[in-house]
């Protein structure tokens, strides 16, 4: 059956000039190896180890590696995979992420991850990748441990455009995948000013000021050093306050808490659907306190709430400044402080994989507090990075969007581009 220039096939309808070939027809599949164990195969390593985990899980590239000595390549009989190789993983519950990569540099990898090269001129090798980011694996696999065997791999159909028609697919693809690339760079370039911003402004403030030595390191004379306990407030609900089971309140659970941003979201429940909660007010603070929520980053200030109060997940901590001359979002942008983080994360308790941040810890951290307009003056400025950081991370998903449409509409000839010059 022909119709306006596509033909129905065994994977449905593609364009005419399209050929339906098994994956293994056109590439070399094979399978990782054995990962080293112990120490020393990884003491003073040169050799990059690709794990599953070193592949992100959304941007389709290889994040960090571990490395290896020639003791663990001999030992282990490890075979080196080149460069640009696509690695994907082939068996364990990470068969569900989708994870796709290129290695960028030749390396070893483990046995839970397929790796696949094309070895005829009919395919080329980013072609193939950017349909296996397309082509989803785990659809039919069963929940629990999903294993994707080389040979069935090897068995996968997938449509062949021509030659040209490849390589304009994947350049155009590849410039999308470049933009966003573009876009990586520039926010962590963002991210790091705030970080060199936040110790500046911290420890020096904004005027220059001489500066007197205290319990946490020089501050301007004109600073005072207090407990976080003294300037806030723990939130707990009023006990005249009366909700009633039908009344609709906003609850945050803890997947609506930023791990980066400033704001939560939340849902409107019934009171009586909240079957336990931390009680927060308009404009608190709310951070996270248990692993690995709190050093994930986890805090938001609530505003825009419909109502003046609310419930979150028994896991944070609510609190706001005790009066108005203490500014909630220069205590914010100080609990961001990575420094401020490692520290309140040393003093976390309970068992490994459960600990949590007991309020204490909080009550007792000792933070530098300037001046009310130098408190607001430092919010503002770290205010502004922040609200660049995320126009950027807007167009980042703007482009990832794109690029997911032009992907689908590329490898199915919805969009054809063997006329188009590139």
């Amino acid at each position: 059956m022909r119709e306006n220039g596509f033909k129905e096939t065994e994977i449905g309808l593609i364009p005419e000039d399209w050929e339906v070939v098994r994956l293994g027809e056109v590439a070399e599949v094979k399978a990782g190896q054995s990962a080293p164990q112990g120490e020393k195969y990884f003491k003073n390593g040169k050799y990059p180890f690709i794990r599953v985990q070193h592949i992100d899980n959304n941007d389709y590239r290889i994040v960090s590696c571990d490395m290896i000595t020639d003791e663990a390549v001999k030992d282990y009989r490890l075979k080196l995979f080149p460069k640009g190789t696509i690695i994907f993983p082939k068996s364990g519950a990470a068969v569900y992420l989708e994870k796709r990569a290129m290695l960028p540099f030749d390396a070893y990898i483990v046995s839970h991850l397929c790796a696949l090269n094309s070895k005829s001129e009919k395919a080329i090798q980013k072609f193939l990748f950017y349909h296996l980011i397309n082509k989803k694996l785990a659809e039919k696999k069963a929940e629990g441990y999903p294993t994707l065997n080389l040979s069935e791999i090897k068995e996968i159909k997938i449509p062949l455009p021509p030659l040209s028609e490849q390589q304009k697919i994947a350049k155009v693809l590849d410039k999308i995948q470049q933009a966003i690339g573009l876009q990586d760079r520039i926010i962590e370039l963002l991210k790091n000013l705030k970080k060199s911003l936040m110790q500046k402004l911290f420890t020096e403030g904004l005027y220059g000021e001489e500066q007197k030595e205290t319990e946490i390191g020089p501050i301007p004379k004109s600073w005072e050093v207090v407990r976080l306990g003294e300037i806030v407030e723990f939130s707990r609900k009023p006990r005249g306050l009366r909700i009633n089971d039908s009344d609709k309140i906003p609850f945050i659970p803890m997947e609506l808490i930023p791990d980066e941003g400033k704001y939560a979201k939340w849902v409107m429940k019934e009171y009586s659907e909240i079957s336990s909660g931390t009680f927060f007010l308009r404009e608190d603070i709310i951070i996270a306190k248990i692993t690995p929520c709190f050093e994930n980053g986890k805090q938001a200030i609530l505003t825009n709430l419909p109502v003046g109060f609310g419930y979150a997940t028994t896991e944070i901590i609510a609190f706001h400044p005790k009066n108005e001359e203490v500014v909630k979002e220069y205590i914010f942008e100080y609990l961001r402080m990575p420094k401020i983080r490692a520290d309140l994360t040393s003093k976390m308790e309970g068992a490994t994989g459960r600990k949590r941040l007991p309020r204490y810890a909080l009550e007792n951290l000792l933070i530098p507090l300037p001046p009310l307009e130098e408190q607001k003056q430092i919010a503002h400025i770290l205010s502004t990075v922040d609200k660049k950081i995320e126009v950027e991370q807007r167009r980042k998903e703007v482009l990832k969007d794109l690029f997911k449409t032009m992907l689908h509409k590329l490898m199915s000839g919805e969009i054809r581009l063997k006329e188009v010059e590139i």
